[in-house]
């Protein structure tokens, strides 16, 4: 049995007009929810062997914050280029080729890849993947190349809005 959790960056900012796409630093709401995020993860038990992050700004900060909430060593944490806009079909190579002595992998990117990832490996459609989301995947195989098609069973999915008073 592995496990995989997916996270979408925490909300960034579009304020500045020059900024290239992947330099976008986090917003205000981001910075907010980004910590409630990160306890939430914690607090749920999903301790990571490896996070594996797009090298976009927003996607780094949010996963430099969850490892150091997780109190992980900085080994754990990898950045990875192809993970920036990237589709399903190449984060499903990148998590097909990671070693086996890990058994939990935590993927934060972005959307739409994320969500045609989740879709594809558990057939369960979610009406929205928001920023900071946390989308929890228990899957049936025992190495990550046997990543495929509805191997995955969906054991967790939070994200800010569900505790914010309405």
């Amino acid at each position: 049995m592995r496990k995989l959790t997916l996270i979408r960056h925490s909300k960034s900012s579009w304020a500045d007009p020059l900024l290239n796409d992947i330099d976008r630093p986090l917003n205000k709401r981001g910075e907010s929810d980004l910590p409630l995020m990160a306890k939430r993860v914690r607090d749920f038990g999903l301790f990571p062997d490896r996070i594996l992050t797009s090298g976009a700004l927003r996607a780094l900060t949010t996963a430099e914050a969850l490892a150091d909430t997780l109190e992980l060593d900085s080994e754990a944490l990898y950045e990875l280029p192809d993970l920036y806009e990237s589709c399903s079909e190449t984060l499903l190579h990148v998590l097909q080729q990671q070693p086996d002595h890990c058994h939990h992998l935590m993927l934060v990117g972005h959307s739409p890849g994320l969500d045609s990832l989740a879709y594809y490996l558990t057939h369960e459609a979610l009406q929205k993947f928001p920023t900071s989301a946390v989308l929890h995947i228990h899957l049936s195989i025992t190495r990550w190349c046997e990543l495929a098609e509805s191997c995955g069973t969906r054991e967790l999915f939070d994200y800010p809005k569900l505790h914010q008073a309405h």
